[in-house]
């Protein structure tokens, strides 16, 4: 019982079991229809148990090779929008850059206790 890795050694004739399962008295053997059903039910406890382990495990990943999961470029397919040229991005930094010294100007403005700062000599 504590070392079942040690196996069983014996000679006599009693201690030899009997096969229950080929006797004439056993009983009938399941019929396909059952058979595959319970194959079906063992596939889809497997593919559960899968999703279990997934779902308690994501550090584990997703492993796939289907080409059909792999995403799609959306900036070189053929209806993507258009590229800005040089000149919008042009205008846009100015605009930008523009918007920057009004903010500047509204902080200036809206905290004058911050003071004007000069590095010219003359003021």
């Amino acid at each position: 019982y504590m070392h079942p890795e040690v196996g069983v050694t014996s000679t006599d004739g009693a201690c030899f079991g009997r096969n229950y399962f080929g006797r004439a008295s056993a009983a009938e053997t399941e019929d396909d229809e059952f058979a595959d059903e319970r194959a079906e039910i063992l596939e889809e406890a497997a593919a559960l148990k899968k999703l279990a382990m997934d779902y308690m495990h994501p550090e584990v990943g997703v492993t796939s090779t289907d080409g059909a999961a792999f995403g799609r470029n959306f900036f070189s397919r053929p209806s993507a929008p258009e590229m800005e040229d040089m000149e919008e991005a042009e205008e846009r930094a100015l605009v930008l850059a523009e918007a920057a010294a009004l903010k500047k100007s509204a902080v200036d403005y809206m905290h004058p206790e911050v003071g004007v700062t000069s590095t010219d000599g003359a003021c």
